[in-house]
């Protein structure tokens, strides 16, 4: 689950999240994505760079 805002300056990032997933997945380049999102400061581009989706990964122990 992607955090609503960003840790660092507080700006939602989580509207920006399935965007990027999908054109992420179709191979085009992060920072053209990321430009095309909005998402100039590097706090924010850090959100979505770095998430790891593991929530898949741990719901067989709820």
């Amino acid at each position: 689950m992607i955090p609503v805002r960003c840790f660092t300056c507080g700006k939602p990032v989580s509207t920006a999240f399935e965007e990027f997933k999908l054109r992420r997945a179709a191979g085009e380049d992060p920072k053209k994505i990321l430009d095309d999102l909005g998402l100039t400061r590097y706090c924010c581009r850090r959100m979505l760079l770095t998430h790891n989706e593991i929530i898949d990964e741990l719901n067989p122990y709820q």
